[in-house]
């Protein structure tokens, strides 16, 4: 007899990734370029056998990035393909460009298998220029690179695959939040003109559009 197991249904121990490493080769530039980001400061540690380790997160993340000097044997700017989920991506985009950083337009994937020199993404293609036609989640992204050359990938997530969110419905911020309602209150719109009256019950629809969107569940017609 064979016992067949779905690991995303058993519960294990809980491992909370906290943090990657980047290789940088000025830690002092590095340190200005995502502090102008808006990243937070969680640690600047220095030690007089010349370790050093910075420690920067992003605004909403739970995962931060590390770098410093003898923390990893990589060369600078090699680290690639180092995501950053956004509910809107033009909004992530404009923020970006008003801190003076340098970003891509949106893009999405073609379908031909892409090897060239750009920033590797997750669906390894070609990049095509603009939001994804059809508006998925997942599929349409922008890039950046810190002063090394590590590279930053903007990808726009509004709805998670089916048991991606375990628990309660959250939030990591308010722009979240109100990005939410926003397509709650437009898809909802679209509801009204189907039905042809006035939804006297939309606190109830949207906060069945808003959970079902993050749970990954099917959204309310």
């Amino acid at each position: 007899m064979t016992l067949t197991v779905n690991p995303a249904k058993v519960r294990t121990t809980d491992m909370k990734f906290e943090f990657a490493v980047i290789p940088v080769s000025d830690v002092e530039r590095s340190k200005q370029f995502y502090a102008s980001l808006g990243w937070r400061l969680d640690a600047d540690f220095a030690f007089d056998n010349g370790y050093r380790v910075v420690q920067f997160t992003p605004p909403g993340s739970a995962a931060s990035v590390l770098f410093g000097t003898e923390v990893t044997a990589a060369a600078p700017g090699s680290a690639k393909g180092l995501y950053l989920v956004v509910s809107d991506i033009e909004a992530a985009r404009e923020e970006l460009l008003r801190r003076g950083v340098k970003v891509s337009e949106a893009f999405h994937g073609g379908g031909e298998v892409y090897r060239g020199t750009d920033e590797p993404h997750l669906f390894g293609s070609v990049r095509v220029s603009g939001r994804d036609p059809e508006n998925r989640s997942y599929f349409t992204l922008a890039s950046f690179n810190d002063p090394d050359g590590n590279g930053w990938l903007l990808q726009e997530v509004t709805t998670r695959f089916p048991g991606r969110v375990e628990g309660d419905t959250t939030f990591a911020s308010v722009s979240d939040v109100a990005a939410a309602l926003r397509r709650a209150a437009a898809a909802h719109g679209q509801h009204e003109k189907r039905t042809g009256e006035h939804d006297v019950n939309w606190p109830d629809w949207y906060a069945e559009y808003i959970v079902n969107e993050q749970a990954g569940k099917p959204l309310p017609q």
